[in-house]
């Protein structure tokens, strides 16, 4: 037996199939009215779960973020103080080298004043030393040249 008495093909359908329909649909409709709840539920922990998961992901990479920066501006910081370090060991080397430099500067003008007194006093001397012995020298050679014996003159020594 048909819904309608006109016979319009597929879209009359037999009454008995819409009431075995309307029945399958009102068990299938119960069932996903009970299983809803549940599915919300299960739903709402997972939803949870994930924001939790996902709040504290957030919070972990905010702090991670402030422990770089923190990070950033010891090292910084470390960097410009090395540069401090350097700076003033390379100027405590400048002023060690030019204090060596002026001690060593001194020192060669000692011992050239030294050396120049020396050399004068040892010429002085050995000056003196050849004036007691030149008129004896002079003779000596006077008569290799000539040949014959020339006396020297008796000098008093000074």
């Amino acid at each position: 037996m048909n819904l309608l008495p006109v016979d319009i093909g597929p879209l009359n359908p037999p009454v008995a199939e819409l009431v075995v329909a309307a029945v399958l649909f009102a068990l299938v409709f119960l069932f996903f009215v009970r299983l809803a709840p549940r599915v919300q539920r299960v739903l709402a922990e997972r939803e949870a779960v994930t924001d939790g998961a996902q709040a504290r992901a957030e919070a972990v990479r905010r702090e991670a973020e402030v422990k770089r920066e923190e990070v950033a501006a010891t090292l910084a910081e470390a960097r410009h103080e090395a540069a401090r370090i350097r700076q003033r060991a390379f100027e405590e080397g400048t002023t060690l080298v030019a204090e060596a430099r002026e001690e060593a500067q001194r020192e060669y003008a000692a011992i050239v004043t030294r050396g120049q007194a020396r050399i004068a006093s040892d010429r002085v001397s050995a000056e003196a030393e050849l004036r007691v012995h030149v008129s004896e020298l002079a003779s000596n050679l006077a008569s290799k040249v000539l040949g014959e014996r020339i006396e020297a003159e008796a000098r008093p020594r000074r």
